[in-house]
C-alpha cells in the first residue's frame, strides 16, 4: 500500500483527491493532507472539508511533517508552492506528482532536484482520456500537414489564473511534434486587430475561454478547404484527474529516480 500526502487540501484538486481516494482503499493511505498557515480550514477533518464522510486525517500546515509521512506527494497547487515544496519533497527523496503547470525557470530547476533522488511523474492533465488525446493529435498532425489549418480552443472556470491552460499547451506541443517543427516558432495566442496577410498555414493558434463553472474542454482543430476534423475531450468533474494522479502513485512504487509521464503511467505508446 502507498501513502501519499496531497497538498491544497482547501483547493478544486485537492478536495477531488481526498474524494477519489476512498475509491483506492485497497492501495492508497492517506498519510496527510496539508494547506497554508492561517487558512480556515487548518486543524479541520479533510473529509469534512472535501464535502465527505470525516476520514480522521486533519488538515496540518506542517509541510516537513507530512512529507516524511508519506511515499509519495501529489501537488496540484498553484505553481509558486513549488519554491518551498519541491526542496522538502527532495530533502525526503519522496515520490513527487506534480499536476501544476506554468512554472518559471526557478521553480522547475528545484523540480530537478527532486528529479536527481527520486522519481517525479509529470503531466498537464492526469487523465486518461486526455493523454490519449495527446497522442492522437500527434498522429493526426502528422497526416493533417499539408492543407490543413491546426486551431485550439479550450474553456476553463472564471477562477483559472493561467492562461492558456497547461492541457492546451500539451495539446500545441503534441501537434509541433507530429508536424516537426518547433512549437515556438509557429505558435500563435489569439488573435486581434486586422491584418494584411492571410493566415500563416504553419501557425498552430490557442485560443483561451474563461467563464462560469467549466471544468475542462479541449478542440483541436484541422480545417481544410471543404472539411474539418476535430478532436475534442470534455471533462464533466475533477475526479477524472484525481483518479490519474492516484494511479500515478501506486505506478511509481520502487520507480527509479527520473521524470517520468501518464503515458508511461498508462502505458500509452
Amino acid at each position: 500500500m502507498i501513502s501519499v500526502t496531497i497538498l491544497g487540501a482547501s483547493g478544486r484538486m485537492g478536495g477531488a483527491l481526498v474524494r477519489a481516494a476512498r475509491n483506492f482503499s485497497n492501495d492508497i493511505k492517506l498519510a496527510a493532507v496539508v494547506d497554508r498557515a492561517g487558512l480556515p480550514c487548518i486543524g479541520m477533518d479533510s473529509g469534512t472539508i472535501a464535502g465527505i464522510q470525516p476520514n480522521g486525517i486533519l488538515i496540518t500546515d506542517d509541510l516537513d511533517a507530512a512529507v516524511q509521512a508519506c511515499d509519495v506527494v501529489i501537488d496540484f497547487t498553484f505553481h509558486t508552492a513549488v519554491l518551498t515544496t519541491a526542496p522538502v519533497v527532495a530533502k525526503y527523496k519522496k515520490g513527487y506528482v506534480l499536476g501544476t503547470t506554468s512554472l518559471t525557470a526557478e521553480e522547475e530547476a528545484l523540480v530537478a532536484e527532486v528529479v536527481k533522488v527520486a522519481p517525479v511523474v509529470r503531466s498537464p492533465n492526469m487523465s486518461l482520456g486526455v493523454n490519449l488525446l495527446f497522442s492522437l493529435v500527434k498522429q493526426a498532425a502528422a497526416l493533417l500537414n499539408e492543407g490543413y489549418d491546426a486551431e485550439i480552443i479550450e474553456i476553463h472556470h472564471k477562477h483559472k489564473k493561467d492562461a492558456p491552460s497547461g492541457t492546451a499547451l500539451g495539446l500545441a506541443k503534441a501537434l509541433a511534434e507530429g508536424r516537426n517543427v518547433n512549437l515556438d516558432d509557429v505558435v500563435c495566442y489569439g488573435r486581434e486587430g486586422v491584418s494584411d496577410e492571410e493566415r500563416d498555414p504553419k501557425t498552430i493558434a490557442i485560443h483561451a475561454v474563461r467563464g462560469g463553472d467549466v471544468v475542462g474542454d479541449h478542440t483541436v482543430i484541422f480545417a481544410a478547404d471543404g472539411e474539418r476534423v476535430e478532436l475534442t475531450h470534455k471533462a464533466s468533474s475533477r475526479e477524472s484527474f484525481a483518479g490519474g494522479a492516484l494511479k500515478a502513485a501506486i505506478w511509481m512504487a520502487n520507480k527509479e529516480p527520473g521524470v517520468y509521464t501518464m503515458k508511461d503511467v498508462l502505458n500509452i505508446k
